[in-house]
């Protein structure tokens, strides 16, 4: 056990002296230091108003509604409206491509307004129509409600817009949180490869430390110091006034994500003994899961956001998946370790 932990003190005094490595660490701080001001920039490209400027008029909507109110609307915001009255004759312009979204405006018995949006399938052009056209709902909500003798004052409902919300939960947090993983790996890569280009992975083993304990030893390494991190950057989230919940449970999941890219990167490693195409290969492969967990319902970034929220339907369960993933990838590195020797 002395040995194991001597290669993890080594492994973390090592750290001091890698440049790149401090660099990406004072990056990330200045991030969460000030995540306010970066939340500010951020948000400054979502101003729908300058979208509109340039390219509104290119931005076809139809427009099923008994009234012209919500048409006149649009039109103020720069907008290119079609008025149709039914909703099949603006699925069938849809289709020839008239329009590039459809709004209907449906009521039912009691009289009261539904809202439809139906948005293309394109993410980009359904983002980008959503921004332009929500100033618009919004006010003809508030023309319905005075049509019905509803007074809602603005002014006095609490809590931050949207936009913020999602930026701050589902790419602030998240980035935060991972990042400190994909560093860890890199340093996996980097100390499993320095003791075979130095020669040195001979002289490392004739402690009382098997060729897996030493590995295990470097991987442990990299996630105590991306745990940290993380530890640090909740710690000034926390601080700069942003809720977290289930902190715990967030710890965990980043300790689990950088337990599976540094031992994913140390597998690598192990196969091709090079720094350079290790680290390559490495970089691809973050690439890959990042596309692929896009794909799927259950991906970390989607779990983190997630915890982060208090979503009630997230727990400890959620994790699970991640953890035997992470046995499962530790497992063929343990059986493959003495390619390193070869």
């Amino acid at each position: 056990m002395i040995p194991f932990l001597a290669v993890v003190k080594k492994e973390l005094a090592s750290v001091i002296r890698d440049r790149t490595i401090v660099i990406s660490i004072l990056i990330q701080l200045f991030i969460a230091s000030f995540s306010s001001a970066l939340l500010l920039g951020m948000l400054s490209l979502y101003d729908s108003d300058t979208i509109l400027q340039f390219s509104g008029a290119g931005i076809r909507i139809g427009v099923v509604s008994s009234d012209n109110m919500l048409g006149s609307l649009m039109k103020e915001r720069g907008l290119t409206t079609i008025q149709y009255p039914t909703l099949t004759e603006a699925n069938a312009a849809y289709y020839r491509g008239e329009v590039l979204a459809i709004v209907d405006t449906p009521q039912d018995a009691n009289g009261l307004t539904e809202i439809k949006l139906y948005l293309p399938e394109s993410d980009t052009a359904s983002s980008l129509i959503r921004m332009v056209i929500q100033e618009p709902l919004k006010q003809y909500e508030n023309y319905l409600r005075e049509e019905k003798g509803i007074d809602v004052r603005y002014t006095d409902l609490k809590g931050k817009p949207a936009t913020s919300f999602e930026f701050v939960y589902s790419v602030l947090i998240p980035m935060l949180m991972f990042f400190p993983a994909f560093v860890a790996g890199s340093m996996s890569v980097d100390s499993i490869t320095e003791e075979v280009e130095n020669n040195t992975l001979q002289t490392l083993l004739s402690a009382p430390l098997t060729l897996n304990g030493m590995i295990g030893a470097k991987i442990v390494a990299s996630i105590i110091l991306a745990i940290l991190q993380c530890i640090a950057w909740l710690t000034l989230l926390q601080l700069n006034g942003t809720a977290i919940q289930n902190v715990g449970w967030i710890l965990l999941l980043a300790l689990i994500v950088a337990g599976i890219t540094s031992t994913s990167a140390a597998l690598g490693a192990v196969l091709l003994k090079d720094r350079e195409r290790s680290q390559f290969i490495y970089s691809l492969m973050l690439l890959a899961a990042a596309a692929i967990s896009t794909l799927l319902n259950l991906s970390p970034i989607t779990v983190m956001s997630r915890l982060a929220v208090g979503d009630a339907f997230t727990s400890g369960w959620n994790i699970v998946v991640f953890a035997v993933f992470l046995a499962g990838l530790y497992f063929l590195l343990s059986k493959t370790s003495r390619r390193l020797l070869v």
